[in-house]
């Protein structure tokens, strides 16, 4: 019994932990305005640096990667204790799961969060940094190539649980990263859309101009 309830709690504050509205509460600190109503409606640090500003657009990515690596190495560690015949991979994973879920949709502001990018990356980085370090190359290839945050992402995610595969992770980082891999180009499918009919917003990080 006590297992389960240990399960539960962890798996709830997991869930909290990733929804914490980063990019809504800087965005409405700083310019007053609600993200999810300006710029591409994303609750995410792509549109805070559009629509708000430079440093909010940062503090919102160390927060939301934050977010992530936090739920998988000290909500996981110290739960784990509680849990002895659960996998610790397994747990590990399911609660970066749970944590970019939250962040997507969050019951704070009606289940219209961000798009998990930057909380998955702070679950790769406590999972698996070495299959992470691969899957940020090609993000940063395919971003500083085309200007396409949204493009950067996807192919990024999708590399990801073929590089854990290829780098022997367990099945259950696999699995769940395939899962993850799955909601996000689910969630970018507007942009999948404007790719296609070539009308995405491109982000420039060290020029002014946008097209």
């Amino acid at each position: 019994m006590m297992a389960i309830l240990m399960f539960i709690v962890s798996t709830v504050l997991g869930y909290l932990i990733g929804s914490f509205p980063t990019s809504f509460l800087l965005a409405k600190a700083m310019k007053g305005v609600d993200i999810r109503q300006v710029g591409s409606g994303n609750a995410g640090a792509t549109n805070v640096l559009r629509s708000v500003g430079k440093l909010p657009a940062l503090i919102t990515l160390i927060v939301d990667v934050a977010k992530g690596i936090f739920v998988v190495t000290f909500i996981a560690n110290f739960f784990y204790s509680y849990l002895p015949d659960v996998d610790y991979d397994f747990y590990r994973s399911f609660l970066g799961l749970v944590a970019v879920c939250g962040h997507i949709w969050p019951a704070w502001l009606n289940f219209r969060g961000g798009k998990g990018v930057a909380t998955t990356l702070g679950v790769a980085i406590g999972l698996a940094p070495s299959v992470l370090l691969p899957s940020a190359f090609i993000w940063l290839v395919i971003f500083f190539t085309t200007n396409y945050v949204s493009l950067a992402s996807i192919l990024a995610m999708i590399a990801f649980p073929v590089i854990a595969i290829a780098f022997g992770q367990s099945i259950y980082l696999v699995l769940i990263s395939a899962v993850i891999c799955s909601i996000s180009i689910y969630k970018h499918r507007e942009n999948i859309t404007r790719l296609l009919k070539g009308q995405e917003n491109k982000t420039f990080l060290f020029k002014s101009k946008e097209v």
